[in-house]
């Protein structure tokens, strides 16, 4: 009877939970408890003593609505959530948010919400465990890593795009070390899905290479059970299906009206009654509890002392006893000195920013264990492919290169995948691509994850592509999202610089936009200045008149500006270079003060929209740079149509300083 009284008891506290909020969502609690309650019972290695155990088998509920069902499950499984907790689910500061959150609920491996991010997300958790096996080998047989990645997913998420590029890319490099269960109940918010969403699911990822399972009762717990040991026996990720009956039990049962508004009194008194629960709010079955509990301590405890020695193993024989061999793994939040990397970039020459970058890469590739990355197909022209290195591919996963191919909404998803494993991932795409990763953006910065993407191609200086590739507001969306820092050097040692805040500034992500054109290396840059996100590169050589703030290759074009209007007698303009403005902005007052005192008029030039300027920018008229789209021709064409080019910017910044 175990089994009936721990589904039941999941079941009442997910509906008491959204009941004591007044909010939440009741049918995916009733018709999918049986498959979580499978899951954690029979297959899913935790130790609850140690909720950050790195060789734990992960759980993505892509579903992030079913917040209320997992948090029952992981109260019942033993994660140190109180009933207390659950009483203040879905209000504020609580350990028990609306949807799932990283690092706020103990047992929740990743921040889920918007539909189809989840299974992504998990498709990266999956490549890491694949990553770091290879890593953190002991012997050809035995490392340190070797877990499953587990998702629960709705229709929501399987109609969402992202979730077929994501799961293309798992087919493709047969990651059989995921499997996908299906919460298959044909109803979505607004009505049956007959409406919406026809497809058979399975051959859809059958044809992607997947194994596909069927259970056609998602009440039968051994029918879950043999499916998800017949996954596990197959060199392919898996999805299995699992038909259920979205609100089982209520009056709303198989309506689309369970699914996301309260029951209502009537409603829970008959549920309850259907389950055997007494009516008191937040019931706990304790002997029930505690048998499951015990059962899953019995199942993994072994498992957990054989990995323990298993470390310790890894420690005397790779590290000859130093346990820092191991590091990497336990974590992604750790200080680099970039500074100390034995390069050199001489004055004066010249050389496209993607390329330093390139070098970058290599180099910090072959230091850090847990470096790795790759672009959406356009690694050749984005400079993030590193032929020496190797590449990540189906079955052999000992290289460095990701190939993620033609899916920008997918890769960013991935990269959160492989942060939330304790790697250190890049993405590459163009910069006007960006706009392809908005939402996984957002979720790197929601998770403080120190994911890294890199953008080229950053401004209409690229020409004859024409306006469909040509960045106008990207720097601004990118600025706009919380949390993430947006690092656009003018040359290689601002780069430097750049690399060593990237790899250092360990709760946030980073994008770093760079230059397709070359650019010279100019002999005012600082590498140390760069990490205050901004500095004066050029100082005025008068009475100071107008400062210049520039960022990227709009940096050289102030300085020569600057030194034109110095050597005609004009000595007063002073160019500021600004790498990145977030962390300019979070210097102490009397350094910004002493960089662009407030007294002082300062232009802004940039190759974007003036967004995001507003804490320097006293006057519109005081941004140089871009407000509407761009056009196909030539570099020269393009910076002159759009009063962008180097003379027409000096000829804004000379009417500027006339006395008005």
């Amino acid at each position: 009877m175990l089994d009936n009284e721990v589904i039941a008891n999941i079941k009442s506290l997910g509906i008491d939970m959204i009941h004591e909020a007044k909010s939440g969502h009741p049918g995916i609690v009733l018709g999918a408890a049986p498959i979580l309650y499978t899951l954690y019972k029979n297959h899913i290695n935790i130790n609850t003593s140690d909720s950050t155990w790195v060789n734990r088998d992960r759980f993505v509920m892509s579903a992030g609505h079913g917040s209320a069902l997992l948090y029952a499950t992981l109260f019942m499984v033993g994660y140190g959530l109180t009933i207390d907790d659950l009483k203040a689910f879905r209000h504020a500061h609580s350990k028990t948010p609306g949807h799932p959150e990283v690092g706020v609920t103990p047992g929740v491996d990743c921040s889920t919400g918007p539909l189809g991010q989840g299974i992504a997300n998990a498709v990266g958790m999956a490549l890491g465990e694949k990553i770091l096996k290879e890593r953190y080998r002991i012997t050809p047989t035995k490392s340190l890593v070797d877990y499953y990645v587990y998702a629960l997913v709705g229709d929501g998420d399987l109609m969402e795009g992202i979730s077929y590029e994501a799961a293309s890319l798992a087919g493709t490099l047969k990651l059989n070390n995921l499997i996908v269960l299906y919460d298959s109940n044909g109803v979505s918010l607004d009505g049956t899905t007959d409406k919406t969403f026809g497809e058979n699911v399975r051959s859809r990822f059958n044809a992607m290479g997947w194994n596909t399972f069927l259970v056609k009762d998602g009440e039968k717990l051994g029918d879950i059970d043999h499916a998800i040991q017949s996954a596990k026996k197959f060199p392919a990720p898996a999805f299995i299906e699992i038909k259920t009956k979205i609100g089982r039990g209520s009056l709303l049962e198989g309506s689309h009206e369970v699914h996301g508004k309260d029951l209502t009194d009537e409603d829970i008194a008959q549920l309850k009654g259907k389950l055997g629960i007494p009516m008191e709010p937040f019931y706990v079955n304790q002997e029930a509890v505690s048998k499951f509990r015990t059962h899953i301590a019995n199942r993994v405890n072994q498992k957990y002392m054989d990995w323990s020695a298993c470390y310790q193993e890894y420690v005397n024989t790779i590290g000859n006893g130093d346990r820092t061999v191991a590091n990497y793994l336990f974590s992604n939040r750790f200080d680099y000195p970039v500074f100390d990397l034995p390069l050199e970039f001489r004055v004066h020459t010249k050389q496209a920013l993607r390329d330093s970058n390139q070098y970058f890469i290599k180099v910090l590739s072959e230091r850090i264990k847990t470096f790795v990355g790759g672009s959406a197909d356009v690694g050749t022209t984005t400079k993030t492919y590193i032929p020496d290195l190797g590449d990540i591919g189906p079955s052999h996963y000992t290289g460095s290169n990701i190939w993620f191919g033609i899916r920008e909404h997918a890769m960013g998803a991935i990269l959160n995948g492989l942060a939330l494993v304790n790697l250190k991932p890049y993405g590459s795409t163009f910069l006007s691509f960006s706009d392809y990763l908005k939402p996984a953006m957002r979720m790197s910065s929601l998770m403080r994850l120190p994911v890294t993407y890199i953008y080229t191609h950053d401004s209409i200086a690229i020409g004859p592509d024409g306006p469909t590739h040509q960045p106008i507001e990207q720097l601004a969306m990118l600025r706009a999202i919380p949390n993430m820092k947006v690092y656009r050097p003018s040359d290689a040692k601002e780069l430097w610089g750049c690399w060593q805040a990237i790899l250092n500034s360990n709760d946030n992500p980073s994008s770093l936009v760079l230059a397709r054109n070359e650019v010279e290396i100019l002999e005012e840059t600082n590498r140390e200045k760069t990490l205050k996100g901004g500095y004066v590169l050029y100082p005025e050589t008068g009475p100071l008149k107008m400062i210049l703030i520039a960022t990227g290759t709009e940096v050289h074009v102030a300085r020569n500006i600057a030194m034109e209007f110095s050597r005609s007698g004009e000595k007063g303009v002073r160019v500021v270079s600004m790498p990145c403005l977030e962390t300019f902005l979070e210097q102490p007052k009397e350094y910004r003060e002493e960089v662009i005192p407030s007294s002082i008029f300062r232009v802004i030039i940039e190759a974007g929209i003036s967004s995001g300027w507003q804490a320097l920018l006293p006057d519109v008229r005081c941004f140089i740079g871009l407000d509407s789209f761009g056009l196909s021709g030539t570099k020269d064409e393009v910076l002159d149509a759009m009063n962008f080019s180097y003379e027409k910017i000096k000829e804004r910044i000379f009417e500027l300083l006339r006395p008005q």
